[in-house]
């Protein structure tokens, strides 16, 4: 009988850290800092235990007219191997689930830049506050937290056919 309690328990608990790890996956609105006008719509996901984020859509500085999504692609980098696309481009790779700290922690962010402004790099943790998405870029143990809004995928255009980001590779860009 111990035996049967103890293999529930387990089953409980490991499913319970599969929801807590898979709780950030979807689709977020990042905003700008500056304007808090929605920048762009993320798709984190994940590859075997490992989480992603990439850009799906971006805004102009209004934060409401389309700019670029996957599909167009109009706008690209000058600074990465290749010119990739923003819009398509993987920004947050090699992220390790923390049990004990509960979040996302040990992988890169990457500000993509634009055409003017070359892109950087940085350490990043991500976990959950209520409904949002808490994102921190650091160096070492300075850095700051950006928050994330989920993003119903209703929610895009008439037309737009939504990603499934489960058929995603990851692709790690290369800063020249």
């Amino acid at each position: 009988m111990k035996k049967l309690y103890a293999a529930a328990f387990l089953l409980v608990f490991l499913g319970g850290m599969a929801f807590a790890q898979a709780e950030v996956t979807g689709h977020w609105t990042t905003i700008d800092d500056t304007t808090g006008k929605p920048k762009s719509i993320m798709a984190l996901y994940t590859k075997g235990n490992t989480l992603y984020g990439r850009v799906i859509m971006s805004y102009e500085d209004d934060g409401s007219t389309i700019k670029d999504d996957i599909y167009r692609q109009l706008h690209r980098s000058p600074y990465m191997e290749g010119s990739p696309a923003f819009c398509g481009l993987d920004i947050i790779w090699d992220m390790s689930w923390d049990k004990g700290k509960e979040k996302w922690r040990g992988g890169t962010i990457m500000d993509p830049g634009n055409k003017e402004k070359k892109p950087k790099t940085y350490g990043c943790e991500i976990w959950r506050e209520g409904a949002d998405l808490i994102v921190r870029g650091k160096i070492a143990f300075i850095g700051r937290n950006q928050t994330w809004k989920k993003f119903d995928p209703k929610d895009f255009p008439p037309g737009f056919n939504v990603p499934d980001s489960a058929s995603f590779t990851p692709v790690i860009p290369v800063i020249k």
